[in-house]
């Protein structure tokens, strides 16, 4: 998870996965490890569409990331939030529910891959 601090609205800061928004000619896989890799400094080896899900900005592509042995590093972040600090969150045990899903406080789900 990466702590944010926004450069407006009074410093607010939150916790959010490393995403954003899909640049020109890039398809969105091209940006999940675009953005990985400037937020968190670490090479996505595969990524795995899994479903779209309701975000306050709006709708956003879920993917499942396996990445390349390495240790974070946080990104400078030129532009929009302030990248602040990180850290690993680790994830309940994952049961089946019968939907397969897990919701984690505030946005993050939980999918059982196989």
């Amino acid at each position: 998870m990466v702590h944010e601090r926004s450069r407006r609205d009074g410093g607010r800061e939150w916790w959010t996965l490393p995403g954003g928004g899909i640049d020109d000619g890039e398809t969105a896989e091209d940006a999940v490890r675009r953005e990985v890799l400037e937020e968190v400094g670490l090479v996505v080896k595969e990524a795995r569409y899994v479903q779209d899900l309701p975000y306050p900005s709006g709708m956003t592509s879920v993917f499942a990331c396996t990445v390349a042995d390495g240790e974070p590093v946080l990104g400078p972040h030129v532009t929009g939030p302030e990248p602040i600090g990180m850290d690993w969150v680790p994830l309940p045990e994952v049961g089946l529910d019968g939907a397969g899903l897990v919701p984690v406080f505030p946005m993050i789900v939980a999918l059982r891959l196989d």
